[in-house]
């Protein structure tokens, strides 16, 4: 098996050598695995149990306080699934598993969404909160009113590229960007992955790229990718698939990455990042002050 991870396109983080050592586990896990399915799904699992990143457990809270997760995953047959909205899940990527293998849809939202993965054996109920997230989140006077009030809350708050603190618009120390992802073959499939758990202020029920097919996770035969950064803009630009696409137009992965981020900054100016996997190389690229990766073969 052969296996590229990400751990979010954004700002250089605070202490990269311990997530970075989280990005090497969940590679050499997801390279253990049988199938690149699996080596996805068990990849980005390692990611979203640990709280340096901003998915799963850590995951950004919207504008009502709630952190709630998305993820999406594709194989190169085509096969997909998506779910996206849950409190209180943490393996969101498992649950898209369950949307793709035992329902005939390829994305299920919100409380639905979370009920299939209680009756799939996937855990609800998860307080996927940090203290750390909670105390920002508080200090940011949150409102309490209906979609209005929390719009004109948010408006200095949540902004593309890096998003805003609020207080005058001073920029926060820690970025939500950190979105995970990952890319795995076994020389004959591939499969292709990504859960974020949001921004921080974005409006109550906000969902950006992840779970959504061609801009946070793309796969075909010529290969996968999975995509990081300002939500909004990869999906207005079909991020991941772009790079699939150069990849299929013959270009290595790591052409492929820097072609997509190229375009993607030329279109929005936003700051976002890739990873790439073909039949023989692996590749990343991102326009933002960091991204962390990490490739493991078996």
């Amino acid at each position: 098996m052969r296996i590229i991870v990400h751990g979010g396109a954004g700002g250089v983080p605070n202490e990269p050598e311990p997530r970075q050592a989280t990005l090497d586990e969940a590679a050499e896990t997801g390279a253990a695995a049988a199938t690149p399915l699996d080596a996805v799904e068990s990849a980005v699992r390692v990611l979203e149990a640990n709280p340096r990143f901003n998915a799963g457990t850590g995951g950004a809270l919207q504008s009502d306080g709630v952190v709630r997760t998305d993820a999406g995953l594709m194989t190169s047959d085509r096969s997909i699934g998506a779910a996206c909205s849950m409190a209180g899940v943490e393996a969101a990527v498992s649950v898209a598993r369950v949307v793709l293998a035992e329902t005939p849809h390829i994305f299920l939202s919100g409380e639905h969404a979370v009920d299939l993965a209680d009756d799939f054996g996937v855990e609800t109920g998860v307080d996927l909160t940090t203290e750390e997230k909670r105390e920002r989140y508080e200090a940011e006077d949150p409102p309490q009113g209906g979609p209005r009030e929390h719009l004109a809350w948010l408006e200095t708050r949540f902004g593309s590229g890096d998003d805003q603190a609020g207080n005058g618009g001073n920029k926060r120390t820690t970025p939500d960007h950190d979105t995970v992802g990952a890319v795995a073959t076994d020389g004959e499939t591939f499969a292709a992955a990504t859960s974020t758990g949001g921004r921080s202020f974005a409006l109550a029920g906000r969902v950006g790229d992840v779970p959504q097919v061609g801009s946070g996770f793309f796969c075909t035969e010529a290969g996968g990718a999975s995509a990081t950064g300002a939500g909004e803009d990869i999906a207005r630009v079909t991020l991941s698939r772009r790079a699939v696409d150069h990849l299929a137009d013959g270009l290595d992965a790591q052409a492929a990455a820097d072609g997509a981020i190229r375009e993607f900054e030329e279109l929005t100016g936003s700051g976002a990042g890739v990873i790439v996997l073909g039949d023989e190389t692996a590749g990343s690229a991102f326009n933002t002050d960091g991204m962390q990766t990490s490739v493991a073969y078996k």
